[in-house]
């Protein structure tokens, strides 16, 4: 797999082109990376250089990305050295980034209503999905973004201009940046936050899921991306309503070109269960090969 990914994997002198401290210490950076761009997919990311005195790269969910244009933006809270380190570098500097590494989510036509769910460092991801799907013309997509944190959400959460029956009571706060583009989302969190669905986020999907009925269930897909705790949530209320469900996995990723094996889970193949490495096997696997029960 490695050996197959050599010619998509680009690294690059990234240009920091500005970075915007949001909500909950967090930053949206946008670099300067071509060949990135012009080659990342939805559930990919980036191997950053945050600073020349820390050798450890750090990797980071692509949350957008103009081929035309050519950058890449990501979304990171500021913790740690090396984030810190990458908070504080200034536009027109230069950093040494790898990407874009892994197998990205794959959208079915027939399945024309991706709901999409996504907890704390999953957020970016479905980002990058929603913005993706935009471009997409093959088919009536309607997309349904649904976000959890218990931190605060990296952005001004405000109610959505985008009425949903099928949404709980109370369950109105959106993301207003997938309002713009017309996609709907709603927010869940044990955090109080006002207009915010009050319960997990994967909790919200099955409400949603149970209200729909089956015409409507037959044109969705899952893709979830968070914490294994939650994606396996996730993989369970997929299989209940008889949906099918991609996850995009986290793990700890060191070297991120599939050299070191320490980022592996095991996944079940047609050939048996096998060991899959989640920064070039991965991030995105079919969930019911992950989470089989």
């Amino acid at each position: 797999m490695f050996k197959s990914n050599r010619a998509t994997i680009f690294l690059e002198d990234a240009v920091v082109l500005q970075q915007t401290a949001v909500e909950g210490n967090q930053r949206v950076c946008r670099f300067e990376a071509p060949k990135c761009a012009s080659h990342a997919r939805p559930g990919a990311f980036v191997h950053i250089t945050c600073d020349a005195l820390i050798p450890m790269r750090r990797p980071l969910s692509i949350m957008r990305v103009d081929a035309e244009k050519g950058w890449v933006e990501v979304l990171f809270r500021v913790h740690g050295p090396g984030l810190t380190a990458l908070a504080s570098r200034k536009a027109g500097e230069k950093v040494s980034l790898l990407g874009p590494i892994g197998n990205g989510f794959t959208v079915h036509p027939e399945r024309p209503r991706p709901l999409m769910i996504a907890a704390g460092y999953g957020i970016p991801t479905m980002v990058s999905l929603a913005d993706r799907l935009r471009e997409r013309a093959d088919a009536d997509w309607k997309p349904l973004v649904l976000l959890g944190s218990e931190n605060p959400f990296p952005f001004r959460i405000r109610p959505s201009q985008i009425v949903m029956a099928e949404m709980p009571e109370g369950a109105i706060a959106c993301m207003p940046l997938m309002d713009a583009w017309g996609i709907a989302s709603r927010l869940a969190t044990k955090a109080g936050f006002p207009g915010c669905f009050d319960g997990g986020v994967v909790q919200l999907a099955e409400e949603w899921l149970r209200a729909v009925g089956p015409a409507v269930r037959r044109q969705v897909e899952v893709f979830a991306c968070g914490p294994t705790s939650m994606l396996k949530e996730a993989a369970t209320v997929a299989r209940k309503y008889g949906v099918p469900c991609q996850v995009s996995m986290e793990e700890h990723i060191a070297c991120a070109v599939g050299a070191c094996a320490g980022c592996t889970v095991a996944v079940e193949t047609p050939d048996g269960p096998a060991m899959k490495r989640v920064c070039v096997d991965g991030p995105v696997f079919d969930a019911y090969t992950v989470f089989r029960t």
